[in-house]
């Protein structure tokens, strides 16, 4: 490996790690990608007390609380406010009033983020469903409504919570939805406590087993599966098609496709957005 001091790293290591996250949470790492897997297990490495990467192999592979903070430095947790600005706009538009009514006359509304990384999905979702108008909104919240924010990056997870983020990275989201769900003090700017309370963050692989018991009206599984090969893809989104109520929408990420055997539950009905059929 250029750059790398022979026998701290090599292909066969390179090798042995990518197997570990392949079976562990279904990401693919091209050979090309071996230097990413220096630079972000590196530090691990370090603070592990292993002199090499194949010393470290064996650690992850005994040591199951190293091989999760190994897997969450693999992960990538890009992602913005109001990213693939349709997917809000549409569920705005053809998804919130259905759920408006049902909450309003005492029904539920239950919604997954699945890959929520630090956040920022999550609250563009929930500001988007509480609408402009802050007053209507408290009292939306205040209803049967919840959602499920998952991802595996326990890092991710904690900036989640925490609900504050730069006032910048706010920009994209509707300044009417900024004004009414956020609260700006200096260049920091955290979520509305009545947005904080309807979602529920935890840590989960998609690829594990899924403790929920009950269906979802909506899930956001977006910009996920992409690390993932084609079997994989197809046995996740049949997996959520299943967990979808009848009626229930999934929107991914927009190079992603629904294939296989979830396509005789979900119907197309935009640009990477899919709904189940009715029973």
């Amino acid at each position: 490996m250029p750059g790398v001091s022979p026998g701290v790293f090599d292909e066969a290591d390179f090798r042995a790690i990518s197997e570990i996250a392949h079976a562990e949470v279904g990401i693919v790492l091209p050979s090309g990608k071996a230097m990413l897997v220096y630079s972000r297990l590196a530090p691990l490495v370090r603070d592990s007390g292993c002199v090499t990467f194949g010393a470290y192999v064996l650690r992850i592979r005994e040591d199951l609380a190293e091989r999760q903070k190994a897997i969450c430095a693999l992960t990538t947790n890009h992602t913005f406010f109001y990213r693939e600005a349709h997917h809000f706009e549409h569920f705005a538009s053809d998804v919130r009033p259905e759920y408006i009514d049902r909450l309003q006359r005492g029904g539920k509304v239950r919604l997954w983020s699945a890959g929520c990384s630090s956040g920022e999905e999550t609250w563009s979702l929930l500001m988007t469903l509480l609408g402009e108008d802050a007053g209507a909104g408290h009292a939306i919240a205040r209803r049967d409504l919840r959602l499920l924010a998952s991802d595996i990056a326990s890092h991710a997870l904690a900036k989640a919570r925490a609900a504050t983020y730069r006032a910048e990275d706010l920009k994209p989201v509707p300044e009417a939805l900024r004004r009414a769900w956020t609260r700006t003090t200096g260049d920091e700017c955290t979520i509305d406590p009545a947005v904080q309370q309807i979602a529920r963050f935890r840590s989960l692989n998609l690829l594990g087993d899924w403790p929920m018991q009950g269906q979802f009206d909506t899930i956001f599984c977006r910009n996920v599966m992409i690390y993932f090969d084609g079997p994989t893809k197809e046995r996740l989104v049949a997996r959520f098609a299943e967990k979808l109520a009848p009626g229930g929408w999934l929107y991914i990420g927009h190079s992603e496709r629904v294939t296989g055997p979830a396509l005789d539950q979900l119907s197309t009905m935009g640009p990477t957005i899919y709904r189940k059929r009715a029973a």
